[in-house]
């Protein structure tokens, strides 16, 4: 069963003050299985990320299709779909791990991390249960789950946005250089979580530099020039 299917994929960025257009990636077209995972590779400027964060629609595509098959809705072109409907797919399906944490003001790490169950309707008592047991599987500190993430490492901050985002067992998952800044004793951890995730059939989209890390994690990887996909 196909859970994602991308068809011409493209984005475009206006300079407005110089009128020019600069071209992030072009004619992306590919198909996510259910429980797949696949892997995206290429050199930085690449427009790896673009491809994310168009599917997450931080970024509104130029052009092609992104048809996601949701649990609620069915299929639903993530290029077309409305804000409240994409809205919806981000609280209760897709997730997305970045390497840049923002986080609510005067909003605590575990805070944080509960706040993801309970946006989707979970129980009080659950959340902070289920939003512990991930803190601790991740090694962030007991003390720092009551403090303001303002004040972590990058590593830490890493952390705690593989922790909300997983805590969700999501049907979609894109990471964006989800283990950039992480030792390699955390990095086991997530490729750990990353295959509890994946048996569990979250399919998943992840952009890598670690090549190492992909092994025994990625089902296929594609490797990205200049914007478009190369053999």
């Amino acid at each position: 069963m196909d859970i994602l299917q991308i068809e011409g994929l493209g984005k475009q960025f206006l300079l407005y003050e110089q009128n020019k257009q600069i071209r992030s990636c072009q004619d992306i077209s590919f198909t996510l299985h259910e429980g797949e995972f696949i892997g995206i590779v290429g050199l930085s400027g690449a427009g790896k990320s673009t491809i994310l964060k168009c599917i997450h629609r931080t970024y509104l595509p130029s052009a092609g299709k992104i048809v996601y098959d949701s649990k609620a809705f069915g299929p639903v072109d993530l290029a077309a779909a409305g804000e409240r409907q994409i809205l919806f797919l981000r609280k209760h399906e897709i997730g997305y791990v970045s390497q840049f944490l923002s986080v609510m003001p005067r909003t605590t790490a575990k805070e944080h991390v509960m706040g993801a169950l309970l946006e989707m309707g979970e129980d009080g008592e659950k959340a902070r249960e289920a939003a512990e047991e991930m803190l601790s599987y991740f090694r962030l500190p007991e003390e720092l789950w009551d403090v303001y993430p303002s004040t972590f490492s990058g590593g830490e901050r890493l952390r705690l946005n593989l922790a909300h985002t997983m805590v969700k067992h999501p049907r979609l998952m894109l990471l964006d250089e989800p283990t950039a800044s992480l030792d390699n004793k955390t990095k086991v951890l997530v490729k750990d979580m990353l295959k509890r995730l994946k048996s569990r059939n979250t399919s998943m989209i992840g952009i890598f530099h670690d090549l190492e890390f992909m092994d025994g994690v990625c089902d296929r990887v594609f490797n990205i020039s200049e914007g478009g996909f190369v053999g």
